[in-house]
């Protein structure tokens, strides 16, 4: 089959490379992709958020299967044009996405379905905030309601900084119970109805070593998690995945795609700390570099209906781990066109597979950064101390004038410092 991928960064790459490997993809198109992503993919100069023209170029590519990358385009309803062209798509209607799109929508149908979750109060101005942030207290979790791509959330015990980041949002914000306990990253194919969770995995959101700066897109993952109840994805699809597709089907918006629940195994138990509507960033890296699967007949089954008659999924044993490379100044205004090199030798290394999220090749033909999150270089291995000196050996062969890594990804999860609460 012919399959068109719709986004330009890492996990898009990661899905173009895992879709390549499927002896039935007979031809990989992205739109608009990235300098990695051009060495397995047709690229297609498409605005990933303008749903006519998304559908216009799967038409002309007569495309078998369209999958959705970010949450952007699926806001804005991107496969839903897909789908009402008779061409079928991996990603929820806009109706469904929403799930994403509005923490608050998110948090009604958690409620509706049983799921459990923290204690939020949605706010509509600063007066109502103050007085959530003094009910709840210290530390601080305030939520911009809308998209923020992974940067909407604010954890403090600096009750004027919590203020200045409700004031900041262009909306609603949603302010809650702060969670204790590790946090756990769990996707879940769908179709609607059956529900196929894969391996868990956890990222790293803040920017610093030791959890400390802003928040980030992401700046490393790994998977799987040594430290994680035996029973946890067995808990997690029992209690939040299925009564929550179940919910949506039930609201007559039935979320088909990837359901990604970010959680928190907190002293009081399994907690949502929220719900994606997409593979998650740089999560997808590590995950897909470890299903043996091929993964275009799964999302192909997940698009039209059939997952309940796809085959079991199937994992290579060991671990992977990525490490993100972000340019000069990220999170804030990254400065971009500077030229990486190394890419070959640490793609030769054992077991390294570096990941565009954020390239492009300038005048000269040079692979160039082109945002924030430049790089995330994935590596896998036979346990996590393998895996995770293979991916620092990859970044140690990349050159980026003043770019930035954290170097304690996966670190405390080698070192068996991760313990779950009760």
């Amino acid at each position: 089959m012919k399959v068109l991928v719709i986004g330009g960064g890492g996990r898009e790459h990661a899905l173009c490379l895992a879709l390549s490997n499927d002896p039935s993809v007979t031809a990989v198109h992205c739109a608009p992709g990235n300098a990695g992503i051009a060495d397995l993919a047709t690229l297609h100069p498409v605005a990933a958020t303008d749903p006519a023209a998304v559908a216009d170029l799967a038409d002309s590519l007569d495309a078998d299967l369209v999958v959705v990358g970010p949450e952007g385009p699926l806001v804005a309803g991107v496969a839903d044009a897909v789908r009402a062209r008779g061409i079928a798509c991996f990603g929820p209607s806009a109706a469904a996405a929403v799930l994403e799109g509005s923490k608050a929508f998110a948090k009604d149908v958690m409620a509706a379905a049983g799921v459990p979750t923290a204690m939020a109060r949605v706010c509509d101005d600063l007066d109502e905030v103050a007085a959530a942030l003094d009910a709840f207290g210290a530390p601080y979790v305030v939520k911009d309601d809308g998209l923020a791509a992974g940067k909407g959330v604010v954890v403090t015990s600096d009750r004027e900084a919590a203020l200045a980041h409700a004031k900041a949002c262009a909306g609603r914000v949603v302010v809650e119970e702060y969670l204790d306990g590790p946090e756990v990253s769990l996707f879940a194919l769908t179709d609607g109805q059956t529900v196929v969770p894969l391996q868990p995995a956890q990222d790293f959101k803040r920017v610093g070593d030791g959890d400390s700066g802003p928040n980030t897109g992401g700046m490393g993952a790994y998977s799987p998690l040594p430290w994680a109840p035996a029973d946890l994805v067995e808990q997690v699809t029992a209690r939040v995945l299925q009564p929550t597709v179940d919910e949506m089907r039930r609201r007559g918006t039935p979320f088909a795609g990837l359901l990604y629940a970010g959680l928190a195994l907190t002293s009081r138990g399994l907690r949502v700390v929220e719900f994606n509507a997409r593979f998650g960033d740089p999560e997808t890296q590590v995950v897909l570099a470890l299903l043996r699967n091929p993964l275009g007949a799964l999302l192909l089954a997940a698009a039209t209906g059939e997952l309940d008659k796809a085959e079991p999924l199937n994992w290579h044993t060991g671990s992977a781990v990525t490490v993100v490379v972000a340019s000069h100044n990220y999170p804030g205004t990254p400065r971009t066109g500077d030229p990486l090199s190394g890419l070959d030798a640490a793609n030769a290394l054992a077991g390294v597979h570096v990941i565009h999220a954020g390239t492009a090749r300038n005048d000269a033909g040079e692979v160039v950064s082109a945002g924030g999150r430049v790089l995330c270089v994935t590596a896998t291995g036979s346990d996590l101390a393998q895996a995770r000196s293979r991916a620092y050996a990859g970044v140690a062969a990349l050159t980026l004038d003043g770019s930035h890594h954290r170097t304690d990804i996966a670190l405390a999860a080698e070192r068996g410092e991760i313990t779950v609460p009760g």
